[in-house]
C-alpha cells in the first residue's frame, strides 16, 4: 500500500495529469465564486471531454475542479452574504457578519485555513479506510440513516438560543422546514402535495433558489437601506493581519476543525446526505462547543467558530464521499454519481478492483484532493488582501452586481424561471425573518434533512415495520439523538453551578 501511495503521487505529478489538474483548479474557482451553478453541474458539463484522457489524468481534472469549487464557494458566501454553492450557506451565517464587522480577511483567511486542514483529514481518511471500509458502509442501513438525519434535525436546540421565546422560534422554524420539504411527489405513492396545480412545484422546492432567497435578498435589501459599504461606516482591519488572524484562529480552535473535520467525513461516507448536511451539522457542532448560553449568543452575529466548522466539514467530506463510490459504486453525493460516469467512461469499474488492481489510481485521487487544496489555499490567501476590499465599496456601486449574482444563480440551478419568484419569495421571507429577530439556520437545517428524513423512514416502515426501532444501532443512535437535544441545557446548567 505505501508502494501504491507512492506511485499515485508520481502519476499526479507526471505533466500531462499535473496541468490539467491546474486547468480544473481554474474552471473550479470562477465555478465557487459564481452562486448557483455548483461543482456538480460543472463536473457534468466537463465530462465529455475526459474521453480522450487518461484515468489519472481524468480524474485529476474532475476532482481538481470540484474540490477547488467547493473551497472558494466561501468567498462569495462571506464576502457578499450570497451562497457561493449550496453547500457554502452555513458559512454566511457568521462569515458575512463578520464582514459587515470590518473582519471580511479575518474571516476569509478562517475558511480558508480550515478547508485546507478538512482537505487534508478527508483525504487522509480516504487513504487510511480504503482496507477497512467495507463493514463500515454495510453497517448502515435506512434506519440507521434515518437516526442521523434526525441527530441532524436536534441540533435545532443548538442553533436557537436557550431562552423559551428562541427555543420555540427556533423548532417553528424547524418544522416550517420540514413543512417545505414535503412539497412535491410523495416518496412511497407519488401522490402529490401542496403542488397548488403547478408542474413546477412536482419535483418540490429546488435547495438553491431558497438558499439563495433566505440568506443573500434579505443582506441586498439592508445594505441598499443603509446606503453604506457592506463593512458599514467601520474601518477595515490591517487586511495581512486579518488574513493572518483567521490562520491562527484555526489553530486556536484546532481541535473543533478537526472535530467538524470528522463530521464532515462521517456524513460524505453515508450515501446521498450530502455537503449541505455535513455543513450544517458542523455549524451546529461549533455552536454546541460553546461554554455558555452568554458564548452561544455570539453565533450568528460573528462568531469565528462558525466559519471555522463549516469550512472544515466542506471539504472533508470529498474524502468522506468517494469512500463508498470507490468501494462500491455508490455515490455519496449528486456529483460523486456524476464522477461514477466518469469510472464507466475510463472502463473501470468501482469496487475490489479499485482496491487490489487499480490502487494506484486509487491514490492518485487522495493525492489530488490534497495538492488541489494545497495551491488553490495558497493562490488565495494572496488574493485575499484584495479580495477583502471589496467590503469598503460603496453599496450603490456593488449592489446591480449582487443583484445579478443571485439571479445567475437561482436561474442556473434548473434553468426555469418559476426559481426566480421562489427566490424572491424566500428573499421577503428571509428579510422579515431578519428584521424580527427569527432564526433563518433552523429553517434551513429542516428543509435540507426534511427529504433525507421522510425518505429514509419510509424505507424503514416498509422493510422493516416498527422492529427496526429495536436494533442496536438505533438504541444507541436514539440515545445520541436525546444526548444532542439535552445537551446545550447540560452544559448551561453546569456554568450556572
Amino acid at each position: 500500500m505505501i508502494q501504491a501511495l507512492l506511485d499515485g503521487l508520481s502519476l499526479v505529478l507526471q505533466w500531462n495529469a499535473f496541468s490539467l489538474m491546474l486547468v480544473g483548479m481554474g474552471l473550479g474557482f470562477v465555478v465557487g465564486l459564481l452562486p448557483g451553478i455548483g461543482g456538480a453541474a460543472t463536473l457534468a458539463l466537463m465530462l465529455p471531454f475526459v474521453f480522450k484522457m487518461t484515468p489519472v489524468e481524468a480524474f485529476a481534472f474532475l476532482l481538481g475542479m470540484h474540490s477547488v469549487a467547493a473551497t472558494t464557494g466561501d468567498i462569495t458566501s462571506i464576502l457578499f452574504g450570497v451562497p457561493g454553492e449550496g453547500l457554502s450557506a452555513a458559512t454566511v451565517v457568521d462569515g458575512h457578519p463578520m464582514a459587515k464587522q470590518g473582519e471580511a480577511a479575518r474571516a476569509l483567511g478562517a475558511a480558508l485555513s480550515s478547508s485546507l486542514v478538512g482537505a487534508i483529514i478527508g483525504a487522509m481518511a480516504l487513504a487510511v479506510s480504503i482496507p477497512v471500509v467495507r463493514p463500515l458502509v454495510l453497517t448502515f442501513g435506512s434506519p440507521e440513516l434515518f437516526m442521523i438525519t434526525v441527530i441532524g434535525i436536534a441540533c435545532i436546540t443548538s442553533l436557537s438560543g436557550l431562552g423559551p421565546r428562541e427555543q420555540m422560534k427556533g423548532f417553528a422554524m424547524g418544522l416550517l422546514g420540514l413543512l417545505l420539504a414535503t412539497i412535491g411527489q410523495e416518496r412511497q405513492s407519488g401522490a402529490l402535495r401542496f403542488d397548488f396545480g403547478l408542474l413546477y412545484l412536482w419535483e418540490g422546492l429546488d435547495l438553491i433558489p431558497v438558499l439563495v432567497g433566505i440568506f443573500a435578498i434579505p443582506e441586498i435589501v439592508e445594505l441598499a437601506v443603509r446606503g453604506t459599504a457592506i463593512a458599514g461606516d467601520r474601518p477595515a482591519a490591517r487586511l495581512g493581519a486579518g488574513v493572518w488572524e483567521g490562520i491562527k484562529d484555526t489553530f486556536r480552535h484546532f481541535w473543533l476543525v478537526v472535530r467538524c473535520s470528522i463530521v464532515g467525513v462521517f456524513v460524505g461516507i453515508l450515501p446521498g446526505a450530502g455537503g449541505g448536511v455535513a455543513q450544517w451539522m458542523a455549524y451546529a457542532h461549533a455552536a454546541q462547543s460553546a461554554k455558555d448560553a452568554k458564548d452561544r449568543e455570539r453565533f450568528g452575529k460573528g462568531d469565528v467558530r462558525g466559519v471555522l466548522g463549516p469550512g472544515a466539514a466542506n471539504n472533508s467530506k470529498e474524502g468522506g464521499d468517494l469512500i463508498p463510490t470507490i468501494a462500491f459504486g455508490v455515490p455519496g453525493s449528486g456529483a460523486m454519481a456524476i464522477l461514477l460516469g466518469a469510472f464507466l467512461i475510463m472502463g473501470l469499474h468501482p469496487g475490489p478492483d479499485m482496491l487490489t488492481k487499480h490502487l494506484a489510481v486509487t491514490y492518485s485521487m487522495v493525492w489530488t484532493l490534497v495538492i488541489a487544496n494545497v495551491i488553490t489555499v495558497l493562490a488565495c490567501l494572496a488574493l485575499l488582501p484584495y479580495l477583502a476590499k471589496v467590503t469598503q465599496v460603496p453599496g450603490r456601486l456593488i449592489i446591480p452586481f449582487l443583484v445579478l449574482l443571485v439571479f445567475v444563480g437561482s436561474y442556473t440551478a434548473n434553468k426555469q424561471l418559476a426559481d426566480l419568484a421562489v427566490t424572491l419569495g424566500f428573499g421577503a421571507l428571509g428579510y422579515l425573518m431578519m428584521r424580527y429577530g427569527w432564526p433563518r439556520a433552523p429553517l434551513v437545517l429542516g428543509f435540507v434533512l426534511g427529504k433525507l428524513a421522510e425518505t429514509y423512514l419510509f424505507i424503514s416502515m416498509a422493510r422493516y415495520g416498527y422492529t427496526w426501532l429495536a436494533q442496536p444501532l438505533v438504541i444507541v443512535l436514539i440515545i445520541l439523538a436525546l444526548l444532542v437535544i439535552a445537551y446545550p441545557y447540560l452544559q448551561e446548567r453546569r456554568s450556572a453551578r
